[in-house]
């Protein structure tokens, strides 16, 4: 029996970015060299593959840091922490590694930069998300307001309107992100930006890929987790960008065969904590249902290598 034709585009780039690989790196590190078990608090990156992959090779991952023991190390997830962190983990006297994606740090340090400036921070970010807790947690209380809509920025209440900065989760849509910043210098024209946008390199790479590929498919699927920010920006700029059918999944058995019956092209791409592994996999399971010509859509090559912490440097990677 015949398979039906598919073309299938594969954006490039997809998937793991430098900052995620050097999280697990991290994590492998640590395992060699103080041996099973190192503590992580909250996921390490947001992926139950890598995390249930990690927690084989003998991690444990704990919400809070107040459930690891004293005695071993502790690692805090590329999502960032806020200080009172580490200061409780010095203050314990715990081994700790700190695995927040350097562009991440780069946010905090921007921060703190503002608030001995004197200036408040309004920070553009999704309620919960680690990124954002890890962020506000910088600085006390009251110093970092949120907003997540153009609605709030009309209703925050700041301070001072002259003496405002803006800083932005980097895992948020690039596009849905420039609305609120105009909206933002709009209500308060001096307010201060970044001197770089603060969104990642990795994240505008894969929106931009995906934007290549959306109008050429009948349907783009993106690999990654549900409670992956970056992953989920992706299905709505896929659906923007003019793809009538977008859906995230977290492995090749979550595909609704049934929505995508009669369709003759699909995109596929991949969140920045999604393993190679897992886009393989879904990438076979159309070669299994039809004759797929599989075409790369490449629009950025990334080169991009973080430093691995001091403290494992001696480690062999």
């Amino acid at each position: 029996m015949n398979k039906p034709a598919l073309q299938l585009y594969l954006a490039a780039p997809r998937g793991f970015c430098a900052g995620v690989d050097r999280a697990i790196k991290i994590v492998e590190m640590a395992l060699q060299k103080w041996g099973a078990p190192v503590y992580v608090r909250h996921e390490i990156v947001h992926n139950k593959y890598v995390v249930d992959s990690l927690r084989d090779q003998g991690a444990i991952f704990v919400k809070e840091l107040d459930q690891c023991p004293d005695d071993r190390p502790v690692i805090f997830s590329a999502h960032g922490v806020p200080k009172s962190v580490p200061n409780a983990a010095q203050a314990r006297n715990m081994v700790f590694v700190d695995a927040t994606c350097p562009l991440v740090s780069k946010v905090h340090i921007e921060a703190d930069r503002h608030n001995q400036n004197g200036l408040q921070m309004i920070m553009i970010g999704h309620a919960g998300h680690p990124e954002t807790i890890g962020t506000m947690g910088q600085l006390p209380l009251g110093e970092v307001l949120l907003v997540e809509t153009e609605a709030d920025v009309i209703q925050v209440e700041v301070r001072d309107p002259m003496q405002l900065a803006y800083i932005t989760q980097t895992t948020l849509s690039v596009d849905d992100t420039s609305e609120i910043v105009a909206a933002l210098k709009a209500r308060f024209p001096e307010i201060v930006g970044p001197h770089k946008e603060d969104i990642c390199y990795a994240t505008t790479n894969r929106q931009e890929a995906v934007k290549a590929i959306a109008p050429l498919s009948d349907a783009l699927l993106v690999v990654g987790a549900p409670n992956s920010s970056n992953s989920k920006r992706l299905v709505e700029v896929a659906s923007r960008a003019g793809c009538k059918y977008s859906q995230l999944v977290q492995r090749a058995k979550d595909i609704d065969w049934r929505a995508l019956k009669s369709i003759k092209s699909i995109g596929i791409t991949a969140g920045a904590s999604a393993p190679d592994i897992l886009i393989q996999e879904v990438v076979e399971a159309f070669s299994d249902h039809y004759d797929v010509n599989v075409e790369y859509v490449e629009t950025a090559k990334e080169n991009v290598n973080f430093k691995i912490p001091r403290i494992l440097r001696e480690v062999r990677s």
